[in-house]
Order: C-alpha cells, then structure tokens, then sequence
C-alpha cells in the first residue's frame, strides 16, 4: 500500500514503509525513548525492541479521505516523565512527516509498550 500524492509535475506515491523509516528515525533521536517496539507483546508481556530495518512494525499509517493518522509504538527509558517523552514525540514526529512529505497529519498516536531500567 502507498500514499498517492498529485503535484504539477506528476504523481508521487510514497510507500507505507517509507514513512514508517521516517517516523522511526524520528522517533529513536527525541530524549527518553529507547527505541521502537512492536504492536503485538511477546510472551510475558515483553515488548520487544526493533531495529531500523524492522520500524514499519512499530509504525501504523492510515489514510483518510483528507489526512493520514499515525500509530507509534515505543519503549521509553526508566525515570523520564513519560508524558514528556510521548509529547515530545508527537511533535517531532508531527513536524517532520509534514515538512518532508508535504502531507497533513491530524493524530499522532503515540502508545508506550514498555519500560526499560537502562544501566
């Protein structure tokens, strides 16, 4: 599945993985969070940790008739006020999808799935 995008110069379709890297790389750089997770727990209620090659099973796009909405999965780091973290997160996110794409974003979704003690 791809975002189709019209401009004067022709059509863009950007895939669903692209944004998902994006987002991710995002994602991984704002303070607190320790990296993305998967949407599904493993057993136990662990949430496993992704690697850049695997964001796109971190990150949920959905197109709507006029916007896109976006789903993120995150692990965040012990001792962090984590409302901070998810706000931070959603601002950047919401920023730099919109400033590289030139698409709007009305929801950022943002769903903590773990917490980690980093040593």
């Amino acid at each position: 599945m791809s975002i189709s995008k019209s401009t004067q110069y022709g059509n863009i379709e950007i895939s669903i993985d692209a944004i998902a890297s994006l987002a991710g790389g995002v994602v991984t750089e704002c303070y607190g969070v320790v990296g993305m997770a998967s949407q599904k727990f493993l057993k136990d209620g662990i949430a496993e940790l992704l690697k850049k090659e695997n964001y796109a099973k971190g990150v949920v796009v959905r197109q709507k008739e006029d916007h896109l909405e976006l789903d993120l999965y995150i692990v965040v780091s012990h001792g962090v006020k984590i409302s901070e973290i998810v706000y931070e997160v959603q601002q950047r996110v919401k920023y730099m999808l919109e400033k590289s794409l030139e698409l709007e974003f009305k929801k950022v979704n943002v769903y903590v799935q773990d917490v980690k003690v980093m040593k």
